[in-house]
């Protein structure tokens, strides 16, 4: 088992300085990147009520600019983040393709393998962290990883950057 504990102390000292919600997400970023790895990283923050969700940070903002709302795009990976609350995992570009629409430009990014993490707060959906990294990345290990490491931390990031 690695030991994630300068990781998390790093994120500590990061989110309780954080005074932006871009502070706060850089940091989200940093741990991710130093626990289970992330090419790409990105938040979208969604309101169900409404059914909107927008890009609130991204670790490329050439390539996936912060956004303004959008209307949810119901389909199979709605179901699982959204529906069903689980991580939706592809660690091949074949397997992202079937169900994201710019899977052309995660692979021009070196990206072939994503977990998508729903963000739960008081029982609510309000986001969704995203990483993005090589072919078959996102190992059972670093699955773990996410549940054991980032998923508390990005809730608090959620919370900091409001």
């Amino acid at each position: 088992m690695i030991d994630h504990t300068a990781a998390l102390v790093a994120f500590d000292n990061a989110i309780a300085k954080a005074t932006t919600a871009e502070a706060a997400f850089t940091a989200l970023q940093d741990l991710a990147r130093a626990t289970v790895g992330a090419k790409l990283f990105t938040i979208m923050l969604v309101d169900m009520e409404a059914e909107l969700s927008r890009r609130a940070y991204t670790s490329d903002p050439v390539s996936y600019p912060t956004s303004a709302t959008k209307p949810l795009n119901y389909g199979p990976w709605f179901d699982i983040v959204h529906g069903k609350r689980e991580y939706f995992v592809a660690n091949t570009i074949e397997d992202i393709a079937k169900v994201l629409f710019d899977h052309e430009l995660i692979n021009s990014l070196g990206c072939q393998s994503v977990v998508n993490v729903p963000i739960i707060i008081k029982d609510e959906l309000v986001g969704c962290m995203n990483l993005l990294d090589v072919a078959h990345h996102y190992t059972p290990e670093r699955l773990q990883t996410i549940r054991e490491v980032l998923s508390i931390p990005a809730k608090l990031a959620v919370l900091a950057a409001r």
